[in-house]
């Protein structure tokens, strides 16, 4: 291995380590699957990965791993900005403990240890407590050099529908292109949106909310609320982050208003979190799949003790708790904000309410979305009206894919997975959270792959017919074929 580094110090001898284990795990393997060529001549695409994050780029590179190789893996936005690392998240570290590994698809040279260690010795690593939240970001995208895999940043995918025996992609360049599978891995708010709360005076999509009420999943500019006084909507992860991120910029008080008497104390993913569930919540029945789920969707999760902690030393800073808001007036000089316990004024209203999962809401999928089948669906009515969140998440087939609702109107939909957060109550947290993907995306792969392999196995069988491998011509034993008896 010396002779490998000789000359070489920190990333770069990271580098050449982490090539030649690929090299050595036959890495990137050749390509098998048949080309197949759409009505107008062009080839056809066998997979299309919709989104560069975390969970894009393992899934892109877990393709070429397995020998699929005509794909192609799409980012909306520019380079640095993939995922919510740059944009909008927004807390100092990850909360998840530092040795958790997935991006790297079990190779130990590819691991963030790995990464961390090649700049800061086994001495650093030791004294790091959790992983800093611009380091994951350049840790992935080294991960993404390391492995060669091309990503086309500034493209986004503005509409997918049937085109015969193909789905038909149109991109943001104008581009139309034909592909075999589709793998959206969208992010958090992938399969939905933003979750705007109902108010009677708030309309999230007026003209007059810019500038006064933001949603915290928005990018957002912080220096502007210098001197300010913001009222907050929620308790949890998100609204304190951006809470803190305020006030560190300058703002004068920002207040977190929750309905809650309290922080949700237990984090309850915690004890989903290992091999047994991660690998078996997805292959138990519809009850046992549909009880976790809407468990943990009403249990809420407490905010990590560090953002807690990161925000309560901060001047300026303080919660409200079982105060729901009733209204929010938007005023050429500020907001006001009607509790169930005062009337008050701030200058920014900043909404912590998260993202819903809803498919009708994903333009890209209007050709699709009437016929998509929903967990609703497969649930007595009074208990999907008694679970109307959960009721509303896609029901998600083995491989991630889409599922029919009315099998045969829509065949073309199965050839659509689903690797984003509204995957969680079909497979659980197996596609956005570090811990998942080293389940996640073998699984979404190896379903690919099955399903390509199924569909040209007449053309496997016979190239295997057809195999031609003089393996004793060197010896005296070697037959021609023209003279051998039998298949062989």
């Amino acid at each position: 291995m010396a002779d490998l580094v000789e000359g070489a110090t920190g990333l770069e001898a990271a580098e050449r380590i982490a090539r030649h284990d690929l090299a050595r795990l036959n890495y990137p393997p050749a390509n098998w699957v048949p080309e197949r060529f759409g009505p107008d001549g062009k080839r056809v695409l066998d997979v299309l990965v919709v989104g560069a994050g975390m969970c894009g780029q393992t899934a892109g590179w877990n393709l070429l791993r397995e020998g699929i190789r005509n794909i192609r893996v799409i980012e909306r936005n520019g380079h640095r900005r993939e995922g919510p690392w740059n944009t909008t998240a927004r807390m100092p570290i990850l909360r998840s403990p530092k040795h958790l590994t997935g991006p790297d698809l079990g190779v130990p040279s590819l691991t963030f240890r790995a990464w961390y260690e090649a700049q800061h010795g086994s001495e650093g690593w030791e004294q790091l407590y959790k992983v800093k939240r611009l380091d994951w970001l350049d840790y992935l995208l080294w991960v993404r050099q390391v492995v060669d895999l091309p990503v086309e940043n500034g493209v986004a995918l503005e509409h997918v529908e049937p085109a015969g025996k193909f789905l038909k992609a149109t991109l943001s360049t104008g581009e139309a292109i034909r592909v075999r599978k589709l793998v959206l891995a969208s992010g958090r708010d992938g399969s939905g949106g933003f979750k705007w709360p109902r108010f009677p005076s708030f309309d999230p999509d007026g003209p007059k909310r810019a500038g006064r009420i933001f949603h915290t999943l928005e990018e957002i500019d912080f220096s502007r609320f210098v001197g300010k006084r913001i009222g907050v909507l929620g308790v949890l992860a998100t609204a304190i982050d951006n809470a803190a991120t305020a006030l560190e910029a300058g703002a004068r008080e920002a207040i977190c208003y929750a309905r809650r008497p309290h922080l949700p104390q237990v984090n309850k993913s915690k004890g989903a979190s290992f091999p047994g569930f991660q690998r078996g919540q997805g292959m138990l029945d519809d009850d046992w799949r549909w009880q976790i789920y809407t468990y943990m969707l009403s249990a809420g999760s407490p905010p990590p003790h560090e953002s807690v902690l990161r925000a309560q030393k901060l001047p300026g800073f303080s919660f409200r708790f079982a105060e729901p808001w009733l209204d929010v007036v938007i005023e050429s000089d500020g907001v006001t904000v009607k509790t169930t316990k005062a009337t008050k004024r701030f200058d920014v209203v900043l909404m912590g309410t998260g993202f819903d999962v809803d498919m009708s809401r994903r333009p890209e999928l209007a050709s699709f979305a009437s016929n998509i089948k929903l967990w609703g669906d497969t649930r007595a009515p009074e208990e999907a009206k008694a679970n109307v969140e959960a009721a509303l998440y896609p029901y998600l087939g083995p491989g991630f894919e889409l599922m029919e609702k009315e099998p045969g109107r829509t065949p073309l939909l199965s050839n659509i997975h689903l690797f984003n957060w509204g995957s969680i109550l079909s497979h659980g947290a197996l596609a956005g959270d570090i811990p998942g993907l080293f389940v996640g995306s073998p699984r979404l792969v190896q379903a690919i792959s099955h399903s390509l392999f199924r569909a040209d196995v007449a053309q496997h069988a016979e190239n295997m017919f057809n195999q031609e491998d003089p393996e004793l011509e060197p010896t005296d034993y070697f037959v021609p074929r023209e003279r051998r008896s039998g298949t062989l």
